[in-house]
């Protein structure tokens, strides 16, 4: 069985090394190639492209950088002709991953899809295309499975992959007292992107001004270089640390996250948090307009309700940051229902392994067109 991965951002890689874990299990004879990152290179898949050449987030920077994606894009269907996959897996990562498979169709390669693009939330007109250039589409959210039945599309609703990876992370618990952490701390997660990172750091270190004595700490992403946190480690009561984000929400008393996994992550974890996101004028003039649900926070979108607090945009800034933020450390009832709203989406998610789930039914695809036998699974 050989399969082509392709993953454009951290999330993807994560979640992707895990499933190529289960598949590794289950068919160890099986080759596995593709675009990813460090999660997926562990875990036996041979890397092509490191996700760093590819995470570009917005509307402007997807624009500026268009020669470089469309470079990436020869190079990835160059290879996989090259490598002829019974299948490419797609994680997530719509924009690049439509056009590859359209690519993959026309040229008689199976498409299988992991974590579905958000077209619930946005450009729906995509379902039509994705049909047909779709074999196999495994989703990640309860409701998700509802959305596509609409289009007379039945997809495979494979639990949380974000669930998977917290039960299998080893919490150190010597972690504060082996980083000298004092009692109360507040996470910050200003996103996996350089320009997350840089459009940020003057909102995050100025919040940290509002509070001298508690001290923020902040997860390095792999991916990026300690230079662009230079500006937030040059506050004294904030500590760029290279160590998982999981260890340092685990430790914090409340977080400040932005849009993305990691509020559902900071919700499974039970960390009361205020979700941020910021973006270029353009690409939240554009995004307004074509967005269609009410919450931009998975936590919020699988609960169907407010469970957290979200600031976008001009509200994403210190004063307003700042007030949530002191509640969710001092009020001891909102915290309670925070968490009781965190409890209700642990709950919906807890299905068994998305990881192992996805896996079983990506290795029953090829075996129910007698391309497999049933040996190893």
């Amino acid at each position: 069985m050989k399969l082509y991965f392709i993953a454009g951002e951290r999330s993807g890689d994560l979640h992707g090394g895990n499933l190529i874990k289960y598949l590794r299990a289950y068919r160890p004879d099986c080759q596995l190639r593709g675009f990813g990152g460090d999660f997926m290179q562990q875990a036996g898949m041979e890397l092509v492209v490191h996700y760093r050449e590819l995470a570009f987030m917005g509307f402007g920077e997807v624009i500026r950088h268009l020669g470089k994606i469309h470079r990436n894009l020869n190079l990835c269907k160059t290879d996989i002709l090259s490598f002829r996959p019974d299948a490419v897996v797609l994680i997530d990562f719509a924009g690049f991953n439509l056009r590859v498979a359209q690519f993959a169709k026309k040229n008689g390669i199976s498409v299988l899809w992991y974590i579905a693009p958000k077209v619930w939330a946005w450009n729906t007109g995509r379902v039509k295309k994705m049909k047909k250039w779709i074999d196999r589409l495994f989703v990640i959210l309860p409701f998700e499975r509802e959305f596509f039945k609409r289009y007379n599309w039945t997809v495979d609703y494979v639990g949380n992959p974000v669930l998977d990876a917290i039960k299998n992370f080893q919490f150190d618990e010597q972690f504060g007292a082996r980083y000298n952490l004092p009692d109360v701390t507040v996470a910050m997660l200003p996103g996996s992107r350089r320009q997350e990172v840089k459009r940020m750091s003057l909102v995050f270190k100025q919040v940290a001004r509002q509070f001298p004595d508690v001290v923020f700490i902040i997860p390095m992403v792999n991916n990026l270089k300690m230079e662009y946190y230079h500006e937030l480690r040059a506050e004294p009561n904030i500590r760029v640390l290279s160590a998982p984000a999981y260890d340092i929400l685990k430790n914090a008393r409340a977080a400040i996250v932005t849009s993305g996994t990691a509020t559902l992550e900071t919700a499974l974890l039970r960390i009361p948090q205020v979700v941020v996101y910021r973006t270029s004028s353009f690409s939240y003039f554009i995004g307004r307009a074509l967005i269609k649900v009410p919450f931009i926070s998975l936590v919020n979108l699988i609960a169907g309700r407010k469970v957290v607090e979200e600031l976008i945009q001009q509200d994403a800034d210190v004063k307003k940051i700042s007030e949530v933020l002191r509640e969710l450390l001092h009020n001891e009832a909102l915290r309670k229902e925070v968490l009781k709203g965190y409890e209700e989406i642990y709950r919906l998610l807890d299905t068994g392994s998305a990881s192992a789930r996805t896996a079983e039914l990506i290795i029953n695809f090829f075996e129910e067109r007698g391309m497999l036998n049933a040996q190893n699974t």
